[in-house]
């Protein structure tokens, strides 16, 4: 018998139950009374004792080492999502994540191909611009004339004084808001990926360059409030303002970042100058 609210056994139990023997590479078996992988199997796969297992199971195993969890999600096929919600099942933290991600999934590089009348950038979690639009490109300027490294937000952001045009950097009037914001939600990063030594490096660099951003990292706050109405001053169309929304994909820790103009208003007919101008000289779709 389970004991009462066995929230580690009934999980392993379920995700066993969904997983066949062509799945983990096992040969196919007759006679099989329940769906899944019999106990064995999966105590095999996950290098514990069948034993064990069923103690875990049946809830008088409470407390399983963090290498014992890891070889279960391992055994399982987990996802991320799965293997955080059996560490924490198990009583265990959620395992960190040694790096940022940087790689796009297909859905949003799809997403983002079919966007091309939209000013879109997708970034990675610790700002670094991964694709964008030409859309983008014409209305932020080209980020494929300068190299890679230049492509962070946050090392344009800190790095750079205003006035000095850099293609990502907004000119509004609550810019110390979107400094703070952008800041903000870096040390959700940093607090995810502590490990990365890139964003190490990047949070460094800032820390060095400017007292601003000292300052801001040393205040607690978290959240993003990044987004909003944004006023930005581009040499062909002059001021626009523009709608920014910031949309965050969890699974792959990407944000992508858009531009869009009120209907019916003179930024809408600027944004459109800058389509066509766009289309003129066939700035491609450009990914870092």
């Amino acid at each position: 018998m389970s004991r009462p609210e066995n929230s580690l056994g009934n999980t392993l139990r379920a995700w066993r139950a969904r997983i066949t023997t062509e799945d983990v590479g096992l040969p196919a078996t007759r006679r099989r009374r329940t769906a899944g992988l019999r106990r064995e199997e999966l105590a095999l796969l996950a290098g514990i004792s069948t034993d064990y297992l069923l103690r875990l199971e049946q809830g008088r195993a409470l407390r399983p080492s963090r290498d014992v969890v890891a070889s279960l999600a391992r055994a399982l096929q987990l996802s991320t999502n799965e293997t955080c919600h059996l560490h924490l099942v198990a009583g265990l933290l959620p395992p960190t994540p040694k790096n940022v991600p940087h790689q796009m999934p297909p859905g949003v590089r799809r997403l983002v191909s079919r966007w091309g009348n939209i000013p879109v950038g997708v970034f990675s979690a610790s700002w670094t611009l991964l694709t964008w639009t030409s859309m983008w490109a014409a209305l932020l300027g080209d980020p494929s004339l300068r190299p890679p490294e230049e492509r962070n937000l946050v090392r344009a952001v800190f790095k750079e004084p205003p006035g000095t045009g850099h293609p990502l950097f907004p000119m509004e009037q609550s810019i110390t808001e979107f400094k703070a914001a952008l800041v903000a939600d870096l040390r959700i990063t940093y607090g995810a990926y502590p490990h990365d030594e890139e964003l190490r490096v990047l949070i460094g660099e800032a820390m060095s360059n400017s007292e601003e951003f000292r300052g801001m990292w040393r205040t607690p706050a978290l959240g993003s409030r990044l987004g909003g109405h944004k006023r930005l001053q581009h040499p062909l169309v002059g001021e626009i303002s523009l709608d920014n929304d910031v949309l965050k994909v969890p699974d792959h820790d990407v944000r992508i970042v858009t531009y869009t103009a009120e209907p019916g208003t003179s930024d809408e007919e600027k944004l459109e100058y800058l389509r066509v101008a766009a289309i003129r000289t066939a700035l491609p779709l450009s990914s870092g």
